[in-house]
């Protein structure tokens, strides 16, 4: 009869650890993207001698990595070097003020007893929330199925115990004082699409993560992560093919049994895995989806869009950190006008990223390479990117050379942009959102898109919009609750 067929659709994080894991357990593997280079989001950009990670660029939880090259007898520090960033991020204020945060809890301790003393035992206080919170919500739920009710049922105690109703800045105002160190702080539901005055105190548990894994950064950039990967699949046997758009999800007596490309052609498996935003994969590439992941489709609230600047620099800025955030005037005000009221305002908060502060190799010599990401509405703001986009990366320029990176606009050279318009063409992600739905409760746990489709067989779901959410470590984690969804190829 054949070994047993898995279709990956969506060659993201989420996408090749599903087909490594597949692999492992017996499974004719083929992974397909509509990408020319596999990483879903992580693409690489070369240009003019300079390099960019197009996508994530923050590592954590890295055992979630070498859990996928162990399956097959594998390590991964034989295919790729991972650093330890120290500091994590430097966070730069309005008004010129600095914190250093990562490295040991003493180091931030004495970072923060600079800036406010009397937040140091809030501080602890706050790590210690999240580490219970991260205990429940990553280390007994992260990788577990979630598409049962009674699952959630089972839950609920723990989530009202642990102050699941509250936001993450709700919990860590009950902490801390000082304001600039309340944005620093709350400032992590931002990396996986969520406004902080609204997501879950659930993510507070990143507190917690980052501090139990420190944040890693691969030398070569995550492409080389993404190549790392893409040898072991190779090495492994699975069939990998990109510049593909798969088009539908073909299904019978409900069942999923193949998918049809863009081109007409069709290739049949026992089982699909898709990488796709569910979004996108519930309201366009099944005929007649089911009616509850319909329901969410049509009533999900997205998450923000991303505006990212990729430029070089004709000289190296030494003083700026490998991750920098740097705070606008406003904070709550900008999140309002980006997620609720979909404006784009003249003002931004931003993340830089300087890779060559640790790898000279994204540069020429004497130059730096950047990438500078802000948060932005998605499409649902109507915002006419082709218009506007130039002019805002010109602001943001501005604001970086007034501020931290004098001169810049005189060093800038081969400088160009991703918009919201550009995830949704390029990544079929619905709204041009940067990372599928916002990880507010309402849209987390079992109310997220199950990884099980509903209704469906045999076809199983991971990625930023699927539980257990977005973020290298929550994509990661998807995959391996399809991997005990999923069964051993010889038993079926």
């Amino acid at each position: 009869m054949g070994a047993k067929k898995i279709i990956v659709v969506g060659a993201g994080f989420g996408g090749i650890a599903a087909a490594i894991r597949s692999r492992a357990k017996g499974y004719d593997v083929t992974l397909v993207d509509r990408c020319a280079q596999l990483g879903g989001r992580a693409q690489v950009f070369e240009q003019g001698g300079f390099r960019h990670d197009a996508g994530p660029t923050v590592i954590t939880a890295s055992f979630l990595f070498e859990e996928l090259f162990a399956l097959h007898g594998k390590r991964l520090d034989d295919y790729v070097k991972l650093v330890t960033l120290d500091p994590w991020y430097r966070f730069r204020f309005p008004d010129g003020t600095y914190f250093n945060y990562g490295g040991s809890i003493g180091d931030t301790l004495a970072e923060i007893k600079r800036i406010s003393p009397i937040d140091c035992k809030g501080y602890l206080a706050l790590v210690a929330e999240s580490k219970e919170i991260f205990a429940i919500g990553f280390e007994a739920l992260a990788d577990k199925p979630f598409h049962r009710l009674s699952t959630m049922v089972r839950i609920l105690p723990d989530l009202l115990r642990l102050g699941g109703y509250r936001t993450v800045w709700q919990m860590v105002t009950r902490h801390i004082q000082h304001p600039w160190l309340r944005r620093a702080l709350s400032v992590s539901p931002l990396l996986v699409g969520g406004n902080p005055f609204d997501t879950t105190s659930i993510y507070s548990l990143i507190h917690y993560l980052e501090r139990k894994w420190g944040i890693q950064f691969a030398m070569g950039g995550t492409g080389a992560l993404v190549q790392a990967l893409a040898k072991l699949m190779d090495e492994i046997g699975i069939d990998v093919q990109l510049n593909r758009t798969v088009e539908e999800i073909l299904i019978e007596r409900n069942a999923a049994v193949g998918v049809r490309f863009d081109d007409g052609e069709t290739l049949k498996a026992d089982s699909i895995i898709s990488n796709v935003d569910p979004l996108h994969l519930y309201s366009k590439m099944i005929a007649k989806s089911p009616l509850i992941p319909r329901l969410k489709a049509r009533y999900a609230q997205t998450s923000m869009g991303l505006f990212v600047l990729y430029f070089g620099t004709t000289r190296k800025y030494e003083n700026v950190a490998h991750h920098t955030i740097w705070f606008g005037d406003r904070y709550r005000e900008l999140l309002q006008d980006i997620f609720h009221k979909h404006h784009l305002g003249s003002d931004f908060s931003l993340y830089v990223h300087r890779p060559t502060a640790t790898d000279p190799s994204f540069a020429p010599p004497g130059c730096d390479s950047f990438y500078v990401l802000a948060p932005v509405p998605n499409l649902q703001s109507g915002t006419d990117w082709d218009r506007v986009a130039r002019t805002y990366g010109d602001s943001i320029l501005k604001a970086l050379g007034e501020t931290m990176m004098p001169g810049l606009e005189e060093h800038v050279v081969e400088r160009f942009h991703m918009t919201p318009a550009d995830f949704s063409d390029r990544y079929l992600s619905v709204h041009g959102a940067g990372f599928s739905i916002a990880p507010i409760l309402r849209q987390s746990a079992w109310f997220r898109f199950h990884n099980r489709a509903e209704s469906l067989r045999n076809l199983f779901l991971v990625g930023a919009g699927t539980h257990p959410g977005a973020g290298l470590p929550g994509v990661l984690s998807s995959a391996k609750v399809v991997d005990r969804l999923i069964p051993q190829a010889s038993t079926l």
